[in-house]
């Protein structure tokens, strides 16, 4: 890439740069993490100084420059004349460091506004696909949280970090009002110091990575002694991925072998001209100290007020979501509820019914004495589960368990449970009135946690309670009604409150920012961040014709094209259907082009032979007709037909929220339309956004999701069906049905879909059986079943999937198995797990306050009359009756009666598979609308059940409870995920 430079203000920025090196800054002790300090007898925290822990981050990796060759330094820092000659050399090279840093930082700083663009989203992306790997290497190095969370943070850093700020410009002149004769103009700082804590020690190094290329800064780490392998990992990937799009070399830098020696001689350094400080209180204080500008982060206490006007199972659910995430080391995780005494009873049996157990006195006793010692947070709890954490303390409780709650009534130093607690651990107050409430929660604050975060509970119309609340807390963020860890870190439960992993506290926390970290943050400010919820959508194609005989007179409005390409498979094309297409096209003037040659699973290297006739052809219509693969295949052809240029590793590439994912695909239909006519009954293809492609390299399928590919026109033609196979009948009616169950229960489902699930539900119920049995006899039943998966595939469109698909998907590229009969072996296993109050972890989607995939479950029941008097029973005779519908079209009950249970090799291969399955499906694009959120060892869990077990047997002798394997799958290091060559561009 050609790489523009800027000369004009360099002199300025030259003189910028030197008041920046000797600006002093203002020395503040914030309290940031206790842990970060290293060695607790060589530096020990003050014995009064509440324990606290650092912002929200996550998990991403990068590698060191070769000037540096570092070696273990003491953990007390020297004075230069006074250190041995090992530390002698680990400073000489920290300097080498530094001046490579700043060297690369005054090429960058004459970079254009589109070449850092360019590189910041390199990077993001590349931080992106890692996110599996490095929260793996995160949790095994420094054992602390969970994986799967660790996931979730890593995905936030780079893809809400890029969607919010790939826009801004950050180069030159960044905003001008000539009526008013304003300008600004952004320059870069210089070379950043950017301290790393342990509890978030990849998602940290992401964050600020990211943020110095966007600034054109450079930056040097010092990752923490306890997680510097993945540390540096993270930092390596970024690095790599910026530099093979353009950015100098050097740019991003780290301590090699770190140590608290070095990263007090990092901060020190004349060269650094701004310090982004996370770590503890020891460190930021040291960062203050420094002579540097500053950014450091404050300690974190956060209650969570619950009035009485407040939705009590939201708020319950809420809290659950925020204090479970990643085991509570995010220090902005609610550490205390305070509950009015009007609804203190409630809140209690709505805590216990979601899964959290209450301390007696004498375990919370117990579990005071182990989580602090000498004062100070012990560092041995610190994002430990909730069961484990109860052994610790001397005592058991139940496997399902999600928090341990301590009741409490005394706040201060004689009372553990008002201190902060990173882990799943949770004090409780009683309040006496509203009042009084207030009263604790600032307490609260200002014991521990103050200008940091808060949150209150209540009726979104208690305008008094909400003004209350935001004119007596003295913390930056005031939450409302949102989950304190997903909502302070914003762009989740607020999307007006900026994305960012260094909650600044202000002046209260002894912070330099009183925000979400961003530029120019130079005073407090009080953020008051309602829940407010993004807008929902429904999209469909623009004309959708259906009816038999409906073909003739649908395709007559296409008249006016000149050229179509049509796509098709080999069977199809025998039949003498596309003949039939043909003949309608030509008396319009349309001149057709036929591509036979799709696969049943089209692959990469199909679509690139077809785009050489496809393009040759240039036509100005393009027509699937057939299965799920012909138009999943014809998708990709007219997106690389459009966009040349398209990646497919980007557009592949898995995205948390859709309108919000790294790599768009640009809008369709400039050089074609497309025309979707389906000849099968079950993928819903012709009217949804998805296609799947497989790569034949490495035989994963690739989900593909984008609006972008949703085809002009739909033609449900059911005279087109009659001749369908049994088989194909059973397996495309049964993908239905899961699309329209899945669909209903998505996070994602809104009144506009929900309706559609139900009724393509009914349907299948109604006529699959009928369709299977009497074929083209019974042409109701099969223009009945062709309705059903069109109407589905318009639900699960806009509502999208859940883990049944994402299971599926690895399920047939690994096994070969169809994916309607996939579908089927799996979706039994699949209401059980989601058909829950309490989920261990439930999906962090705005619209799905609190879990409901169990009352969902007993709506589709008694949409079908299928009788039960409580939910449950709802549940499980929904179960049975998708168990009798598979025997009555010819589907077995477990995955080893397909496979081959006569061949004694079978199972252990199977077996073999269900790791990798599992974490593939775990990353899987159908996973995040799933409405509980699942870890790798549930889906593996799974996969193993509907190896051999019937689910009605496993339902008849254990109920709907699923409970998950103690052991995780990640504790063995034979027993690991084996991800093939380029599975992290995914």
């Amino acid at each position: 890439m050609q790489l523009t430079g800027r000369t004009s203000v360099a002199s300025s920025r030259s003189a910028s740069r030197a008041l920046a090196s000797v600006r002093p800054s203002r020395p503040c002790a914030a309290r940031v993490s206790a842990e970060y300090i290293g060695d607790k007898k060589n530096n020990p925290a003050p014995a009064a100084a509440a324990p606290v822990k650092e912002e929200t981050t996550v998990p991403n990796s990068l590698k060191p420059t070769p000037v540096v060759e570092a070696k273990p330094a003491p953990v007390a820092a020297a004075p230069a004349a006074e250190a041995k000659p090992d530390a002698l050399a680990d400073l000489q090279g920290l300097k080498e460091i530094i001046n490579t840093a700043c060297a690369a930082q005054e090429v960058y700083e004459e970079f254009s506004q589109a070449d850092v663009d360019h590189i910041f989203k390199a990077a993001a992306s590349a931080a992106s696909a890692a996110r599996i790997e490095l929260a793996v290497m995160a949790v095994e190095e420094t054992k602390m949280g969970l994986m799967e969370d660790k996931v979730v943070k890593n995905h936030f850093a780079s893809e809400y970090i890029y969607n919010k700020y790939k826009d801004v410009k950050t180069c030159d002149v960044i905003e001008e009002d000539e009526l008013d004769g304003i300008k600004k103009v952004a320059e870069p700082i210089g070379v950043i110091a950017g301290i790393v804590p342990t509890t978030n020690p990849t998602s940290t190094v992401i964050f600020k990575c990211l943020l110095a290329l966007k600034t054109r800064n450079a930056i040097v780490l010092s990752p923490h002694v306890r997680a510097a392998k993945c540390s540096i990992e993270a930092a390596r990937i970024v690095r790599e991925a910026a530099e093979a799009a353009g950015a100098p070399k050097g740019l991003i830098q780290w301590i090699e072998k770190p140590s608290l020696a070095l990263a007090t001689a990092l901060m020190k350094d004349p060269k650094i001209n701004l310090i982004l400080a996370t770590g503890g209180p020891g460190m930021v204080k040291a960062a203050y100290e420094s002579g540097h500008p500053s950014i450091g982060v404050g300690a974190g206490n956060t209650p969570a007020v619950i009035d009485a006007s407040a939705d009590i199972p939201m708020a319950v659910s809420s809290i659950l979501i925020s204090k479970t995430f990643d085991n509570g080391v995010i220090c902005a995780s609610e550490q205390n509820m305070v509950v009015e005494a009007a609804v203190y009873d409630e809140v209690v049996k709505e805590l216990k019914l979601r899964g959290a157990y209450f301390m007696s006195k004498e375990e919370c006793k117990k579990a005071g004495e182990t989580i602090l010692k000498d004062g100070r947070l012990n560092a041995d709890v610190v994002g430990q589960k909730a069961t484990a954490l109860a052994r610790m303390f001397g005592f058991e409780v139940p496997v399902t368990t999600k928090v341990l709650v301590g009741e409490a009534s005394h706040i201060g130093h004689g009372e553990p449970m008002s201190y902060e607690k990173l882990c799943p651990v949770l004090g409780m107050y009683k309040a006496d009135d509203w009042t009084d409430a207030v009263k604790k929660a600032k307490s609260l604050v200002e014991f521990g946690g103050h200008g940091h975060t808060s949150c209150l509970y209540t009726s979104a119309q208690n305008k008094e309670h909400i003004n209350d609340f935001q004119q007596a807390m003295e913390t930056v963020r005031i939450l409302i009604n949102s989950p304190a860890s997903q909502g302070a870190i914003g762009d989740l439960y607020n999307f007006h409150l900026d994305p960012s992993l260094t909650l600044g506290c202000g002046s209260w926390g002894s912070t330099s920012v009183s925000a979400n970290v961003g530029p120019q943050h130079l005073i407090n400010v009080k953020t008051v961040a309602m829940r407010m919820e993004n807008m929902l959508w429904f999209k469909a194609p623009p004309k959708i014709y259906f009816k038999r005989g409906s073909l003739d007179l649908a395709l007559r409005e296409l008249a006016g094209h000149k050229r179509a390409f049509i796509v098709t498979d080999p069977p199809l094309f025998e039949m003498g259907i596309t003949t039939q297409l043909i003949n309608k096209l030509i008396p319009l003037g349309i001149q057709p082009k036929t591509f036979t040659n799709v696969e049943p699973d089209p692959t990469l290297g199909m679509v690139q032979k077809a785009m050489e006739e496809l393009r040759s052809f240039k036509p100005d219509l393009i027509i699937a007709i057939g299965g799920g693969s012909p138009m999943d295949a014809a998708k990709l052809m007219w997106l690389m037909y459009e966009h040349p240029e398209t990646k497919f590793e980007e557009v592949a590439a898995r995205f948390m929220d859709i309108r919000k994912r790294i790599n768009a695909i640009p809008d369709l239909g400039k050089l074609a339309k497309f025309v979707a006519i389906p000849t099968t009954s079950g993928t819903g293809s012709e009217v949804t956004p998805f296609a799947v492609v497989t790569d034949e390299k490495t035989g994963i399928k690739y989900p593909l999701a984008d609006y972008a590919l949703v085809p002009n026109m739909a033609i449900c033609d059911a005279n087109l069906v009659d001749s369908m196979p049994t088989r194909l009948t059973a397996y495309g009616g049964l993908d239905a049905l899961v699309h329209a169950m899945e669909s209903y229960v998505s996070v994602c489902a809104t009144d506009y879909t929900k309706g559609l699930s139900l009724q393509a539900i009914r349907m299948v119920f109604d006529y699959l059986p009928r369709s299977v049995k009497n074929g083209s006899k019974d042409p109701i039943a099969k223009e009945k079943m062709h309705n059903a998966a069109t109407i589905a595939g318009m639900a699960f469109a806009n509502a999208f999937l859940g883990v049944c698909h994402s299971m599926a998907h690895k399920l047939g590229g690994t096994h070969h198995i169809a994916h309607g009969l996939a579908n089927a072996l799996l979706i039994s296993h699949v209401i059980r797990y989601n058909a829950t109050d309490k989920p261990f972890k439930q999906t962090c989607f705005p619209q799905y306050a609190v879990p409901k995939a169990l009352d969902r479950y007993a709506e589709i029941a008694d949409a079908l009359v299928l009788g039960g008097s409580t939910k449950e029973e709802k549940v499980v005779k929904l179960i049975e009756a998708v168990e009798r519908l598979k025997a009555e079209v010819g589907v077995p009950a477990t995955i080893r009666e397909v496979v081959g249970s006569d061949k004694p090799e079978a199972e252990w291969f199977y077996m073999s598979t269900t790791l990798d399955m599992s974490y593939q499906a775990f990353d899987d694009q159908c996973t995040g609308a799933n409405p509980r959120y699942p870890l790798v060892k549930d889906l593996r869990k799974m996969l193993e059940d509907a190896w051999s077990k019937p689910i009605l047997d496993i339902v008849a002798k254990e109920g709907l409870e699923f409970v998950s394997p103690a052991s995780s799958c990640l504790k063995s290091r034979l027993d690991k995920p084996h991800f093939p060559a380029g599975y992290g561009a995914r």
